[in-house]
């Protein structure tokens, strides 16, 4: 049976089934952040024994994310349609068949096909799990809370993943790390019909499979390209990728404005909360997250250490961030979100000053606090601007909410990573200052990359190795300095920008206007 959220009066607080459904939530929310991190560990294991090639290694690794992208504003869509528990059973049924066919693939071809299916069932599972927060809790306070919890175990997963995948796959074969998830899988499918109610839009329309496609045609190429334009550089097809993908999305827009019941409600994008609390963390996700990348990338190439010892040093970085998903709501039931997001992000480029400041030679140390720092910051940014997002849209959008919410931060991470990329890519060549006499396949290969200079130095004797990896080792970190600063300012315009939009939403739970006019509401 449907729910309907209440239209006038306080809100309804939340009670034990609510908090220990909220448990139940937070497995596919930690499945979806493992996933890619065990992927990368078993990469290596996995096409030793299928035989893929380098082109197949790539859409094995890629394939997930890209189909899960596409599809998060269609599924986000689908389960306020059809019903958002429905929709969260059927893909975590569909996300543990399709780990189990990964796990027994007998060729790359049958693994691609395994994958695109988990990205499909994937797509599912963050926009329901999070509409669903919204319907169990509609007493803002209460939500902001397990926003945070939600929220929180989307980087436990980030270091759950390389830890226990690594313990397995050390231990068993590599389909093992795929077999992770389905006994969480299955728990949910136990007591998600018991402890989580339904909902769905009874005014909600068909499903229209042309503005399905075109969403489509419009994130996946943008995805793709920008992950292309980030790991092989500025080259044609990726960028007529992205200006196709562009053009899709805005024949969808236009489509969206004609239909009466559209797969994308736009007019979510009038209310100022919402569009400003989604600027926020598209732009914070693009930084942190591109930061992220190159921090992982020092500490395997800069400082030798093997994923999974990588893994335990972000451990800083996780609990500081889960500190602050959690402090957030409480202090957001006190404090503006602008005044705490603004400062939260104040905080994130005092920890990209530090990561400033690191050296090969001196440990990582200085590093894993810069960016435990960072992440600090960045949880009022996460928990407050997804209360914002899913509080300030309808009950029966929640859904759609909830999708973009998850689009924008996808999207956010790839163009973070392509354009912070492509500025470290050329600042790393410009700084390289290789010695004469070197091998000219090492010396060009070094000009690539510290990891091509690293696969190179393997070859060579041990002075000319070092010959070349110290260069290559200052370009890197004069490279890590720059993203660093890069990354510092542009958080420092967002924090001012945030800070001036949403200056007049009041803390959590206190009523203010309407955007529309109509009344006053609670903030989310």
């Amino acid at each position: 049976m449907s729910t309907t959220a209440p239209s006038g009066g306080p809100a309804p607080r939340a009670g034990r089934r609510q908090w220990i459904g909220l448990a139940v939530l937070a497995l596919p929310t930690l499945l979806v952040s493992i996933d890619v991190y065990v992927m990368l560990l078993a990469l290596p294991a996995l096409s030793t024994a299928l035989g893929a090639n380098s082109v197949q290694q790539l859409w094995i690794t890629d394939i997930y994310p890209f189909v899960l992208a596409s599809l998060l504003i269609t599924m986000g869509t689908l389960g306020d349609r059809i019903g958002r528990r429905r929709l969260l059973l059927v893909g975590a049924a569909a996300f543990g068949i399709a780990s189990v066919g990964a796990a027994y693939a007998t060729g790359p071809g049958t693994l691609i096909a395994a994958r695109a299916l988990m990205g499909v069932a994937g797509a599912t599972l963050a926009p329901s799990t999070l509409s669903l927060i919204s319907t169990m809790f509609p007493d803002p306070r209460q939500r902001g809370t397990a926003i945070g919890i939600w929220g929180a175990c989307f980087s436990v997963g980030a270091v759950v993943g390389p830890l226990v995948g690594g313990l397995m796959l050390a231990r068993f074969w590599w389909g093992s790390a795929f077999l992770l998830g389905v006994p969480a899988l299955v728990l949910l499918l136990v007591l998600g019909p018991v402890l989580l109610p339904e909902y769905r839009n009874p005014e909600a329309g068909r499903l229209d499979l042309v503005s399905v496609t075109q969403s489509v045609a419009a994130v996946f190429p943008v995805v793709w390209g920008m992950k292309e334009l980030a790991t092989e550089g500025w080259d044609t097809l990726p960028i007529v990728a992205v200006l196709a993908g562009i053009g899709s999305g805005v024949v969808f827009a236009r489509r969206q404005r004609t239909l009466s019941d559209p797969l994308l409600d736009l007019g979510l994008f009038s209310r100022r909360r919402f569009s400003a609390a989604l600027v926020s963390l598209f732009l914070g996700t693009m930084l942190t997250g591109a930061v992220m990348y190159f921090v992982t990338q020092s500490l395997q190439l800069l400082y030798g250490r093997d994923p999974l010892s990588a893994g335990v040093l972000m451990l800083p970085a996780i609990v500081t961030n889960t500190v602050g998903f959690v402090l957030a709501p409480r202090l957001g039931q006190r404090f503006r979100p602008a005044h705490l997001i603004g400062s939260g992000l104040l905080v994130c480029v005092l920890g990209m000053a530090l990561i400033t400041q690191v050296r090969a030679d001196a440990g990582p140390a200085l590093l894993i606090t810069g960016f435990a720092v960072v992440y600090l910051g960045a949880g009022p940014m996460v928990t407050l601007g997804i209360g914002l997002v899913i509080g300030s849209a309808p009950q029966e959008k929640a859904g759609s909410a909830a999708a973009l919410n998850e689009t924008s931060g996808q999207l956010g991470f790839a163009l973070g990573i392509a354009v912070l990329g492509s500025i470290g890519t050329a600042v790393y060549r410009a700084a390289l200052a290789l010695p004469a006499g070197l091998p000219a396949r090492a010396a060009t290969a070094a000009g690539d990359s510290l990891a091509s200079a690293e696969e190179a130095a393997r070859a060579l004797p041990g002075r000319t190795a070092e010959a070349l990896l110290d260069p290559a080792r200052a370009a890197f970190t004069a490279e890590l300095h720059l993203v660093a600063t890069v990354a510092g300012a542009l958080l420092l315009v967002t924090a001012g920008l945030v800070t001036a939009l949403l200056r007049h939403v009041p803390p959590t739970g206190r009523r203010q206007p309407a955007e529309d006019g109509s009344g006053g509401v609670p903030t989310a």
